[in-house]
């Protein structure tokens, strides 16, 4: 269990100084609405049933007993505030009151906070930590959680970000929706996170599973933040998320030498890959094995060269990640903010073509340009990714590219395996480096569904025609990015 911070520290941690203006509480209406507007009456003032909507005995003095411990009204505190000099709406829980559990006015806090964030065009920061909704009020408690998964809906549509923070605890329906429902989730570490509490979890779980940790690892936590890194971490992420473009990212530049890499990489039956015309792969198989070469830079060296500074995605919110095989998230590139998803050279599990695909539906909500890269042998094919859906997650994110309205911009950098590469590419916006090759299938693979005999193998590349210069021909890509004699008329 990490220390449990209140409503005010966690603000003062994350907030710049003296700049956090507390939001007006809500005014609830005899009918059970409420506005945006004025001071809320005070627990069990005329207006409020006693020990509210179920005549919970002795709710009334608990809540006046949680207001005299936390010097709180609620179990949350919600307002503006600078974070590393972006403006965002915080919405901090209180676990010493009640537990931080969700109450009908408590919702009503919720909603204005939501409100105003939409009215001001302003991102949204829920600092959790809760046990859950509030007994007391039984049905009328659990439906706020309706209320808020509609104000994230609204604000979601709005192009507004949302960024949570999850502390200790977070449980039950706080996570289910706040936390787990953001676009982005930071755990301060050792946290309990999940959707069952201590208390309502099988006698024999094992704890570890309900850690922030644990939910990092099963890809619904984005990242670990030691507290004392917390405000520099979620600034840099307000910042990226907070500048839309209209502008398609630019292809990055070449990395690689081309002309004397591979060696050693071919399949026995000839000599190592020869240049061709600037640079480029002489024959089909040469292409092959500059794109295998142990020595091409590969994705992390051209997201170094490419961005100024970066955060990571990590997760496709299903239970799986791939960290070895797709690279996600948004960077700082001349200025701008481009989100990213870069294939490693790996065969791709599904998960990363899930995580892939739930990065380029959040940068097409927030109108911020994509630039991915193709680089795998192919999608994973081993039993296990056909149990967790291969064909249905490159299904998705092919669905992703098609319906994204905001620019990407493709750049194979390596292998182009098939339909798992295709996947990432985006159509008529891909471009191509020197130690590139892209194929309906491996050469090898064509050659032994042809029933051919391995010294074929090398000719069935050309046959197949995967070459840079090839797939411009074609028009598969655009251009060959270095290679000016090799850009399509109409790139």
């Amino acid at each position: 269990m990490t220390d449990r911070l209140t409503a005010r520290e966690i603000v003062a941690l994350v907030a710049d100084d003296a700049t956090f203006a507390e939001l007006p509480d809500p005014v609830r209406e005899p009918t059970g609405s409420a506005t945006s507007a004025g001071p809320t009456e005070p627990t069990g003032s005329a207006g409020s049933a006693p020990d509210g909507p179920l005549g919970w005995p002795g709710y009334d003095a608990a809540r006046a007993r949680a207001a005299e411990r936390t010097g709180e009204r609620e179990s949350v505190v919600c307002g503006t505030a600078l974070v590393e000099g972006v403006r965002a709406v915080l919405i901090a829980f209180e676990f010493g009151f009640l537990g931080g559990s969700l109450g009908e006015r408590t919702g009503d806090r919720l909603v204005s906070a939501y409100a105003h964030a939409r009215a001001h065009r302003l991102p949204v920061v829920p600092l959790v930590a809760t046990g859950g909704s509030r007994m007391q009020e039984g049905m009328l408690a659990l439906t706020q959680l309706q209320r808020v998964a509609r104000e994230s809906v609204l604000t979601r549509e709005a192009g507004l970000p949302q960024i949570a923070v999850v502390r200790d605890p977070t449980t039950g329906g706080g996570w289910a929706t706040l936390g787990a429902g953001a676009d982005v989730v930071l755990a301060l570490p050792g946290a309990q996170v999940g959707f069952a509490g201590s208390r309502v979890r099988p006698a024999d779980a094992d704890p570890a599973a309900y850690t922030a940790e644990a939910q990092a690892a099963a890809g619904a936590v984005d990242a670990v933040v030691p507290p004392e890194e917390l405000r520099g971490t979620l600034g840099r992420w307000l910042r990226l998320l907070t500048r839309p473009s209209t502008t398609p990212a630019a292809p990055p530049k070449p990395l690689g030498t081309g002309a004397d890499t591979g060696a050693g990489a071919s399949t026995g039956t000839g000599p190592g890959p020869a240049p061709g015309p600037a640079g480029l792969p002489a024959t089909g198989w040469d292409a092959v094995l500059r794109a295998r070469s142990p020595e091409r830079p590969r994705a992390g060296s051209y997201l170094d060269a490419y961005f100024t500074h970066r955060v990571a995605i990590d997760g496709d919110r299903c239970g799986g990640t791939d960290p070895q095989g797709m690279l996600c998230g948004f960077g700082d590139h001349e200025g701008r903010t481009v989100a990213y998803a870069a294939q490693t050279g790996t065969a791709t599990r599904p998960a990363g073509y899930r995580t892939a695909a739930r990065l380029i539906r959040l940068a097409d909500r927030l109108g911020i340009p994509v630039l991915t890269l193709v680089d795998t042998p192919g999608a994973a094919n081993d039993a296990e990714a056909e149990r967790q859906g291969a064909g249905a997650a490159i299904a998705d994110l092919f669905a992703a590219v098609a319906a994204a309205r905001t620019p990407v911009t493709t750049l194979v950098v390596g292998e182009g395996g098939s339909g798992g590469a295709l996947a990432l590419a985006a159509p008529g916006n891909t471009w191509a480096t020197p130690d590139s090759y892209f194929s309906v299938i491996a050469p090898e693979l064509a050659a032994a569904i042809l029933k051919r005999p391995p010294h074929e193998v090398e000719s069935t590349a050309d046959q197949l025609r995967v070459r840079p210069q090839d797939l411009v021909d074609l028009g598969v890509v655009r251009g060959v990015v270095g290679a000016r004699d090799r850009t399509r008329d109409d790139g």
